[in-house]
């Protein structure tokens, strides 16, 4: 059983899903505990009322961004997690907390990386006049929102569409995205080894694309 430990600053609909899959047996995973940066987070209410650890801690109380991390990273590895997700976690990692858990450590971001890095990025993919948006499942790195790419959704971006309609449709893919990817992690089928992702023992090229039944092709 995939041993997740969830980051989350805000809502926490991303952690929702993994509750709820997991709840249902479509992820054979087990959340050992929910961590945040903010303790007003929605995210923390659903893990309590989920009956989940959970757990904040307060940036300002440390002086630089490497001794918050040290201290957030060390609760998170008491629960022992296989793999650390950054769902809605708003906060620049550091380095060296990085490269500690380079392999574990995986972020879902609302675009198809490499476009659109950073925040606002569906305002950034209507103001380029793309014609597909999506969601993408990445490795961390210590470069903002530039690892390895695992997995990508794409949604079509329709006449008329703004910001927030654009949003909804991405994050009912986003969600749908990060479930078959840490399936693909439960079933022992993706690692990075080196540079490169491999899945199935064998590198990816491009990354895995979500197809219309909600799995990987």
């Amino acid at each position: 059983m995939l041993r997740i430990a969830v980051l989350a600053s805000g809502r926490g609909s991303n952690l929702q899903a993994m509750i709820d899959a997991i709840a249902v047996g479509t992820l054979d995973a087990r959340i050992t505990g929910v961590f945040s940066d903010n303790a007003a987070a929605p995210a923390l209410r659903r893990a309590v009322d989920a009956g989940l650890p959970a757990r904040a801690l307060d940036p300002k109380s440390f002086a630089k961004r490497s001794a918050f991390d040290a201290a957030l990273f060390g609760q998170v590895e008491a629960s022992q997690p296989d793999v650390i997700v950054c769902a809605g976690y708003m906060r620049l990692i550091s380095a060296p907390a990085v490269r500690e858990r380079r392999g574990r450590l995986l972020n879902i971001h609302p675009s198809l990386l490499p476009a659109f890095k950073g925040l606002h990025t569906h305002a950034q993919a209507l103001a380029a006049g793309v014609h597909e948006h999506g969601a993408s499942v990445h490795f961390i790195t210590p470069d903002l929102d530039g690892g390895p790419v695992i997995a990508q959704a794409r949604v079509p971006v329709l006449a008329g569409d703004q910001a927030d309609s654009l949003s909804r449709r991405v994050l009912a893919r986003e969600h749908l995205l990060l479930l078959a990817t840490l399936r693909l992690f439960a079933a022992g089928r993706v690692a990075l080894l080196g540079e490169a992702i491999h899945v199935d023992g064998r590198p990816l090229a491009t990354p895995l694309q979500l197809a219309a039944n909600n799995d990987f092709p």
